[in-house]
């Protein structure tokens, strides 16, 4: 009687069986490499699609008459991807959806971006997201991107993911002389105007000025093709030249830049992959521009979802309003995991830990819910049937203590199309860091729940 009325949550470890430990283990092996491909929303889709045509997914062609069992995917500018089992039930039964970001915090290099000073040459930088600039010195750094010519033509950029590759890197005051920044807090430390990542010192000698800045010019000419000029047209990132890795003498974690939240699209996106014949139509959403609010046409606020579904409505007959009624959605992404060396921001009963599995989240928001999509009781009655049924090790949490402040994801936007929503995803440590930690059972867990999602009724 004693163990049917209280509730106490247990470590998967203490769950799980020591095969299904190693199917874990196996599963990130594929994960890291899959997250080191994925150095930026473009790489990611990128990758996605290769590991998507492999499985048997094709690009998706409005008007064509699709069965249940067809794979089929839509690229969204190259920043983004819709894949899409077709169900055997009308897609007026509704969808399962899972949708995850992949986009993660970054420095953006400014349109015109170089420049010369002291014979040092430098790129100026806008982060992206929600950083800590302070974290974001004395880092390797790598860029990746595009440029955008005037004939049209699209120039991809990768340099710093080579071993031979040079990277680059933010410089930092020495302590001998950081007597006035050390009077500073975090947040004034390090300014958004002062991450200016070092290029180069070496000068052309035939130059009259700015001889660094020209010497570089001619390198990415040479190689690239491109002027000073192109720059206006160019979306270059820079982010950590740091791979995925083992944490610790158990290797139980992974270290790696963009688990937030390339973590949780890589479970959904696995769990499509191997989506045979659903029941109802599966949906898995990889979507840009989370960190800066899901706005602009790659964003969960654009129609470029309701022009996807509104396409598979059109080649049955259905009515999308309906579907959308229907639907459940598992907005897929990241919470904190509990840190025991900053336990003053957690209220311990009701934060996610890692090792405990997939975590759920009934709100995110900040302070009194506000900005929350708060899935109702039976919402998580739902969850909670199907994460049984599959075996799922998963938690309930919520992002810090109440006053102490808060965050989003997609689950209102998807809640505003009038799609039962929930949040669930990865705990993290070190969050928007340069390099997170996540627990290998919680990112398998995070699977488990979305292969879950995708086979029910």
């Amino acid at each position: 009687m004693e163990k049917e009325l209280l509730y106490k949550q247990k470590s998967a470890y203490e769950i799980i069986s020591d095969d299904e430990v190693k199917k874990a283990y196996d599963y990130c092996e594929d994960y890291k490499k899959y997250l080191d491909a994925s150095m930026t929303e473009r790489l990611a889709v990128k990758t996605a699609i290769d590991l998507a045509e492999k499985a048997g997914f094709r690009e998706f062609q409005p008007g064509k008459e699709y069965k249940a069992g067809d794979k089929i995917y839509k690229n969204i500018r190259k920043k983004a991807l819709i894949l899409a089992v077709i169900g055997k039930m009308p897609i007026e039964a509704g969808l399962n959806i899972a949708g995850a970001h992949v986009d993660a915090p970054r420095l953006d290099l400014k349109q015109v971006p170089m420049y010369e000073d002291s014979e040092i040459a430098f790129f100026k930088t806008h982060y992206y997201g929600g950083i800590r600039k302070y974290q974001w010195v004395a880092l390797p750094l790598m860029l990746h991107g595009v440029v955008a010519l005037m004939d049209g033509s699209v120039v991809d950029v990768s340099i710093g993911d080579e071993e031979n590759d040079p990277i680059f890197v933010i410089t930092d005051l020495l302590p001998h002389l950081a007597a006035d920044q050390n009077k500073k807090t975090l947040g004034e430390g390090i300014t958004g105007e002062a991450l200016n990542i070092v290029i180069g010192s070496a000068p052309d000698k035939e130059a009259e000025k700015d001889k660094v800045k020209y010497n570089i010019l001619k390198i990415l000419n040479e190689k690239y093709g491109i002027t000073e000029e192109d720059f206006l047209s160019a979306e270059l990132e820079a982010v950590p030249a740091l791979k995925a890795k083992d944490v610790g003498f158990d290797r139980s974690m992974i270290g790696a830049y963009g688990h937030d939240d390339r973590v949780c699209a890589y479970a959904e996106l696995r769990a499509i992959l191997e989506c045979a014949a659903p029941e109802k139509t599966a949906i898995c959403i990889l979507a840009d521009k989370e960190e800066i609010g899901s706005e602009g046409v790659s964003g969960m606020q654009s129609q470029a979802f309701e022009s996807f579904v509104s396409e598979l409505c059109k080649i049955q007959g259905a009515d999308m309003y309906r579907c959308f009624e229907n639907s459940f959605c598992i907005s897929a992404d990241v919470l904190n995991a509990f840190d025991p060396t900053y336990p003053e921001v957690s209220e311990k009963r009701n934060n996610a830990k890692i090792n405990y599995g997939l975590g759920v989240c009934k709100f995110t928001g900040a302070r009194g819910k506000s900005g929350s999509n708060d899935a109702s009781a039976e919402v998580i009655g739902k969850i909670r049937r199907m994460f049984k049924e599959d075996g799922v090790v998963w938690q309930l949490g919520e992002l810090g203590k109440v006053d102490q402040g808060g965050g989003g994801t997609i689950a209102k936007f998807m809640a505003n199309r009038n799609i039962d929503t929930i949040d669930a995803g990865v705990p993290v440590l070190s969050m928007h860091a340069p390099y997170e930690l996540v627990s290998k059972l919680d990112c398998y867990m995070t699977y488990k729940g979305m292969a879950a999602l995708y086979k029910s009724k």
